[in-house]
């Protein structure tokens, strides 16, 4: 297998993983950053006020004193009075524990603690009866109402006010159980824990006792219907022998023992037979074999186990070997030689005879044990009837015996129980013991101003972390540039601090021109008089952005524009125009803005004629335009005498084309500062005019949906747009948003930049 070309596409893509975590863990981070700058202020007064209602809760609430009693469930049982437990042992476990937290939390001890130090007549539990109570009483007087009534809902309410103050808990995984009460006094909350706690251990004495009492009763009456029930039994049993025949002898019966030894017999009987017939067989086979050497085989004698034919035998086998002795001497034929074949032959007939006459004798026996066997298998058949007949009555036998037995035991058992119920009815034992009493404690429980002010502090944060996120998501606005390139699709060219009108600049000198503008302090002429602003600075970043849009062949007619009025379009077209102009650059501002011609009202109050009129080729170019000396800027002012209704109509006619292509040829840069988007139409009309457009929003104001809806109501403006704008930025909050700092911290400071 080719492993290397799967690492070279796995170990890529684990590296882009573990780089996309990263990523995605830094992200993490700087949001959570970048939202603790911008709330942390509001978040800490959430928690000061938190702390402040802590402070308060603290002080208004009064002391209360918590006083502690420690009790265990014993699970070694005493075993001095009692063997067993007539209701079982059952052992404790956690349930079992958790039990006896519930029973001492229980409305029956909490009963017999008030009844026992008549809690309700303390006002601390039952409350003090005051004006209201009494006037309840007289009024029950006299409409003659049950008193007892009230007493039960002055014993309600101490027994919930009782409750409340109650406290019971396990310790750990432990048969320890604690119990605590709260009280106003330190004296009183001892008291009553205590007094719980012997409550506790007498309800479990009595329930114990009474749990007893009632065995007992029952065991009685259980206990003599079972001797009545085991006699009977017994009767039955002595009757079903007697009427059955059924005789024991040593735990047996008499037929089982008689039909054992009847088997016994048989196997023997049966040995017997088959050793007299293999005989029988044996010596029969010898007789019928034509062989005369088959009578004198060593087996036979063996077999047989004869006397007769073993000495038989001996004699043949000492001819036979005499006879080879004289064979091999004198020859077969010698007279001695053949003597002896005759001596041998007569012995051959001899073991001849008595074999027949053994054979005989075998048949005999054979026939006996034949009978023997016969006469035990017939008594082995007459036993086994009789047997069976027996078994048939034992099962019913048995089913008696193993009822009475039952009857038996079941009397026992409860008669043993029965005598440990009456010792413990005189001895009651519980598990439960008091190891702890309860004592006066030295200082309050409650309330504790560490706890209190660490409660107060940690909701305080953590409605202040919420009440701060609502708020981060409430605030539908533009801040960073990353909310503008993400929510709007396009570039952001600048963000242009909040700056302020100038005041004590010095009045202009020397003679003054016609068509003239004369800067004054206004926020128009901020980048005349402050190139090393900020503001300036980020009106820089926009030229830049133009220079590059125009080397690409964008074009030089540029257009400033908003989604609502106020938001400083035309303040960023002058300044825009004014750095434009000293670069060196041929440029023009248009006042585009035939609605409102804010432009013209601040640089050129004085002007009585403008755009329209050179539309309508009333006036010639030269004869409206104004020009700023220092910079060199020409400013073609729009004069709006009257109401217009038909702007968007004026900005779309070929006269005012014509004029803006005429201006392409005489300026390097043409700049607009044109209406709103939302109120008027007119921005729409101008995409065949404007080359690129500048969109400018107010920085922390201005609705993240109003600017989308703006720009998707122009599709055009969108595809030609050069960037977006944010304005009127206050440094000091922009800081909260990972900027801000950069326009007053010394590296700026460095290069000239002042705030």
């Amino acid at each position: 297998m080719n492993v290397l070309p799967n690492l070279d596409r796995i170990v890529p893509t684990v590296a882009r993983a573990a780089a996309e975590q990263v990523v995605s863990s830094a992200e993490m981070l700087t949001s959570l950053s970048g939202f603790l700058r911008r709330q942390y202020q509001f978040i800490l007064v959430v928690i000061a006020a938190c702390l402040c209602l802590g402070v308060g809760y603290y002080m208004a609430t009064p002391s209360t004193y918590t006083a502690t009693a420690s009790l265990i469930i014993d699970s070694r049982k005493n075993q001095l009075f009692q063997q067993q437990s007539v209701l079982g042992d059952i052992p404790i476990d956690s349930a079992s524990v958790e039990s006896q937290v519930q029973i001492i939390k229980s409305e029956t001890i909490a009963l017999a603690v008030i009844k026992d130090l008549r809690l309700t007549d303390d006002s601390e539990f039952a409350g003090s009866p005051g004006l209201i109570g009494t006037v309840t009483g007289w009024i029950g007087d006299v409409l003659g109402s049950d008193r007892s009534r009230s007493e039960f809902d002055k014993l309600r309410r101490t027994t919930e006010s009782f409750a409340n103050r109650l406290t019971v808990r396990r310790v750990g995984l432990t048969y320890i159980i604690e119990i605590g009460f709260r009280s106003l006094s330190p004296d009183r909350a001892a008291q009553i824990a205590n007094a719980v706690a012997d409550a506790y251990v007498v309800d479990q004495l009595d329930a114990k006792y009474k749990a007893t009492k009632r065995a007992t009763s029952w065991l009685q009456d259980r206990i003599k219907e079972l001797r009545e029930q085991a006699s009977a039994a017994e009767r039955a049993v002595v009757n079903f022998k007697a009427q059955n025949n059924i005789v024991e002898s040593g735990g047996r019966l008499m037929n089982e023992q008689q039909l054992a030894e009847l088997n016994s017999q048989m196997v023997v009987a049966k040995t017997q037979v088959s050793e007299a017939k293999a005989r029988l067989d044996r010596i029969e086979a010898v007789l019928l074999a034509d062989n005369p050497e088959s009578t004198v085989d060593g087996t036979v004698a063996d077999t047989l186990n004869s006397q007769v034919v073993s000495k038989l035998r001996s004699q043949y086998l000492d001819l036979a070997t005499r006879e080879a002795d004289w064979s091999a001497r004198y020859g077969r034929n010698h007279l001695a030689a053949v003597n002896l074949r005759n001596q041998m032959a007569g012995i051959r007939s001899s073991i001849m005879d008595e074999l027949r006459r053994l054979a005989e004798s075998y048949k005999s026996d054979l026939e006996i044990a034949n009978q023997r066997a016969a006469s035990i298998e017939k008594q082995v058949d007459q036993a086994v009837s009789a047997s069976r007949v027996t078994n048939e009555a034992q099962v019913s036998l048995r089913d008696l015996e193993s009822k009475s037995q039952s009857y038996r035991a079941l009397h026992d058992n409860f008669l043993q129980r029965y005598m440990e119920s009456v010792q413990q009815q005189s001895f009651p034992i519980t598990e439960a013991r008091i190891i702890t009493q309860a004592s006066r404690p030295l200082k309050p429980s409650a309330p504790k101003l560490s706890i209190v002010l660490s409660i107060a502090g940690a909701a305080g944060l953590l409605f202040g972390f919420g009440l701060g996120r609502l708020r981060d998501l409430s605030d539908r606005v533009f801040r960073t540039t990353d909310e503008v390139e993400a929510q709007l699709q396009a570039h952001c060219l600048a963000i242009l601090p909040r700056i302020e009108p100038q005041l004590n600049l010095p009045a202009p000198t020397g003679p003054r021109g016609p068509r003239q503008v004369v800067p004054d302090g206004g926020l128009y002429w901020h980048v005349v008089h402050n190139p090393f602003s900020g503001f300036t600075e980020s009106v820089r970043a926009i030229k830049v952005a133009a220079d590059i849009a125009a080397r690409n062949g964008a074009g030089r007619v540029i257009g400033f524009t908003s989604s609502l009025p106020n938001e400083g379009k035309s303040t960023v077209a002058a300044g825009f125009a004014e750095l434009l102009a000293q670069s060196g650059a041929r440029t023009i501002l248009i006042d585009g803005d035939l609605r409102n011609p804010s432009l013209t009202r601040g640089l050129m109050p004085e002007a009585e004629v403008g755009v329209l009129e050179v539309l309508s080729g009333k006036r010639d170019m030269s004869q409206v335009m104004w020009r700023e000396p220092e910079t060199g800027l020409d400013m073609l002012p729009a004069v709006i005498p009257s109401r217009h209704a038909q702007t968007s109509d004026v900005l779309a006619s070929a006269a005012m084309r014509n004029l803006i292509d005429d201006l392409r040829k005489r300026y390097d840069y043409v700049v607009v500062d044109l209406s709103p988007l939302a109120p008027v139409v007119d921005v729409r009309t101008t995409t065949g005019l404007i080359d690129s457009y500048v969109f400018v929003v107010e920085w922390g104001r201005t609705k993240t949906d109003v600017v989308q809806h703006a720009m998707n109501s122009a599709r055009h403006l969108r595809e030609q747009l050069l960037g977006v704008v944010l304005n009127k930025a206050e440094l000091k909050q922009m800081s909260r948003y990972g900027y801000g700092g950069y326009y007053r911290n010394d590296y700026y400071r460095r290069y000239g930049y002042s705030e």
